[in-house]
């Protein structure tokens, strides 16, 4: 299994036996189909992009299924903000994130945040999360039903778009704090025997997924055929350099009511990542309100939502022959 290296044992690095999953199953029946599906991942709490992402669904000529895929909360640790959050996701479909997973749990059993972070994230970047995720939990404890609803999520879902199989994940095919749908691992060459597997056992031809918290589009020819990954990074905060927008992986059998940022094509489906353009002057504001300088989330997180991060189109759009 191709897997981002973790420190077993330090919270926030390990990876708990109760994420991991064989990319066989999800060889199995899809649980819905549509025409057009917006999968959400990493909202983080922003609802300026969750107003962003239902009024982009409204402007399908077909009814649009919007999947929440983990990480839809992170930055509402206040009650109100938390609730509000869960009042709106429960509308639609959803997976749990490391987040939810972790909130759920009630008590923290050493991974932290439960984001499974690789090396080449430094310890004190860790450490935060880890206290993010501390005031998350205490969070949902006052919000009534909040623990109950997360905990019976599933990991993943299976979808069918056009005659195409979609598996609907939060890490990657074989464990939901899994890195190895992040950009550079999808570049390694070392990864295709893993992928070869994962398509040989999953008889999936999209994967869609998100917790690396950066986008990413390939597109491989493997040994058993075709598999396609699209990892849309944050929904919830800019995705590259000098930008402030969002990004929602769209996947339909028809072409996007806005221009794609950036997409392909396979069966007359489409697979495209779409800008998420909402008010993030509103966001910027409450996430001050609640995460003042000196707060963790702050230091991780503001220069992110501020600029954008050290990742451009061209990192995310690099489509194998």
């Amino acid at each position: 299994m191709l897997q981002a290296a973790t420190r077993q044992g330090e919270a926030g690095r390990m990876c708990p036996r109760d994420y991991r999953y064989a990319a066989s199953v999800f060889d199995r029946p899809a649980e819905f189909a549509a025409e057009v599906v917006y999968v959400v991942g990493g909202l983080y709490g922003n609802l300026a992009a969750l107003d962003a992402v239902e009024a982009l669904a409204a402007r399908e000529r077909a009814s649009a299924t919007i999947v929440f895929n983990g990480d839809f909360h992170w930055f509402d640790a206040d009650p109100d903000w938390f609730a509000e959050i869960e009042r709106r996701t429960a509308r639609h479909q959803a997976i749990r994130g490391n987040v939810e997973t972790e909130i759920a749990r009630g008590r923290d059993i050493g991974a932290g945040c439960g984001c499974a972070y690789p090396a080449s994230v430094d310890d004190a970047a860790v450490e935060r999360s880890n206290r993010i995720l501390d005031q998350l939990r205490a969070t949902a404890r006052v919000v009534p039903g909040a623990g109950r609803r997360l905990s019976a999520l599933v990991m993943h879902r299976v979808a069918r778009v056009g005659d195409l199989k979609v598996g609907i994940v939060h890490g990657d095919a074989t464990s939901l704090a899994g890195w190895g749908f992040a950009h550079d691992a999808l570049d390694d060459p070392a990864a295709l025997p893993w992928l070869d597997e994962v398509h040989r056992l999953s008889r999936v031809d999209i994967f869609a997924s998100t917790h690396t918290c950066l986008a990413a589009l390939r597109d491989f020819e493997l040994t058993g055929g075709r598999l396609s990954i699209i990892n849309n990074g944050a929904a919830g905060m800019p995705n590259f350099c000098g930008t402030r927008f969002g990004l929602v992986t769209r996947i339909a059998t028809r072409p996007p009511p806005v221009p794609a940022l950036y997409g392909i094509t396979r069966r007359n489906v489409h697979i495209d990542a779409i800008a998420l353009r909402y008010d993030d002057d509103a966001f910027l504001d409450r996430f001050l309100a609640r995460w003042p300088e000196g707060s963790p989330a702050h230091a991780s997180y503001f220069r992110r939502i501020d600029v954008g991060p050290e990742h451009a189109v061209v990192d995310a759009h690099r489509v194998a022959a």
